[in-house]
């Protein structure tokens, strides 16, 4: 029987704030894929004298010399805290590798050597995109589940089959192995870590500085390769029309009379923009809201269930157990704030 992915729910995190080691350390080489390095330092390389105990941001060189970046630039660490070897590594909790040079350039043995030295000593490996090849490289995701971008699925499917690897998701969370799928999906396994690291509101904080999403499960499909309909706008307010009144009622009839359109064309035209029913959504988005209530305070399960839209406490607690195997009052243990 195959193991379930563990891609829908976070860790348990007993260091709050912050990580035992706050020293995180990203990855810089030539043929620098641009936006994912700058997720890197947005999200843990930023001064951020509001929180204490802040991740330690350094950088990690693969490569000699000024490297190549994307969009025609170069890049050099003079003058910034980063060792021209891959020492850096070492001291490092968290490691990142933002994307990579391409799906057939071989890491070098002595970055593999040192990602395997750095995770049997316990520090977390995540990859942004593109550089699951470098992690699949070192053979510490063998047996494990991964995901990357869905247009190297099959490249990554092909080059390493021991990989369980799950196409649609955006992000997997395997303890100290982590990946992200495309590009933007970096933002959301960033916010995931230090939402594990540091609690809610911290994550809700940065991501609200970074002008994103505040949370979106690692479960959430991917971006569908489909345009998007020709509705688009009225559909992303009725999204927000639907997530202001999760505790009410939203039948597909109600909703559709919202769209002015047919509950058929609605129906098609949700599923092509979320890659989800009207129901799935609503589901997905009552059980982030429950997240939230059960970290954030002491609000009642029943409680919980009514301000959601769950109707009851008992079944709030079935949409946890199925999607989240665990129950409300486990998952406040493990998550209050």
């Amino acid at each position: 029987m195959k193991k379930p992915p563990k891609r829908s729910r976070t860790r348990p995190s007993t260091l709050r704030p912050g990580p035992s080691n706050r020293q995180v350390a990203v990855l810089v080489y030539d043929g620098l894929c641009t936006f994912e390095f700058g997720i890197a330092v947005e999200m843990f390389g930023m001064p951020r004298p509001e929180i204490a105990d802040w991740y330690d941001f350094v950088l990690c060189p693969v490569d000699h010399g000024p490297m190549r970046a994307a969009g025609g630039w170069c890049l050099s660490i003079d003058g910034v805290p980063a060792r021209r070897d891959l020492e850096t590594l070492a001291q490092a909790g968290t490691i990142i590798v933002p994307g990579w040079r391409g799906v057939d350039a071989a890491p070098s043995p002595a970055l593999l050597d040192a990602l395997r030295a750095a995770h049997a000593r316990g520090a977390r490996l995540l990859s942004y995109c593109s550089g699951v090849f470098v992690l699949a490289a070192t053979g510490l995701l063998d047996g494990r589940c991964a995901t990357t971008h869905w247009r190297y699925v099959q490249a990554l499917a092909e080059r390493y089959p021991r990989i369980r690897i799950e196409p649609d998701v955006l992000y997997v969370d395997e303890g100290n192995l982590l990946t992200s799928a495309g590009s933007a999906a970096a933002l959301d396994l960033s916010l995931h870590l230090i939402r594990r690291d540091y609690g809610p509101q911290i994550a809700n904080q940065v991501a609200r500085r970074a002008v994103v999403p505040t949370h979106r499960d690692g479960g959430q499909a991917q971006f569908i390769p489909a345009p998007l309909p020709e509705q688009g706008a009225s559909l992303g307010t009725l999204l927000e029309w639907m997530r202001r009144r999760l505790d009410q009622p939203l039948p597909l009839s109600l909703l559709a009379e919202r769209a002015k359109m047919s509950e058929r064309t609605l129906l098609r035209r949700f599923e092509e923009a979320t890659g989800n029913t009207p129901k799935q959504w609503l589901t997905r988005e009552r059980l982030n809201r429950a997240c939230e209530l059960l970290e954030s305070g002491n609000m009642p399960i029943e409680r919980i269930a009514d301000t959601c839209g769950f109707g009851s406490a008992d079944t709030l607690r079935h949409h946890f157990r199925r999607t989240l195997q665990v129950s409300p009052l486990r998952y406040r243990e493990r998550f209050g704030g």
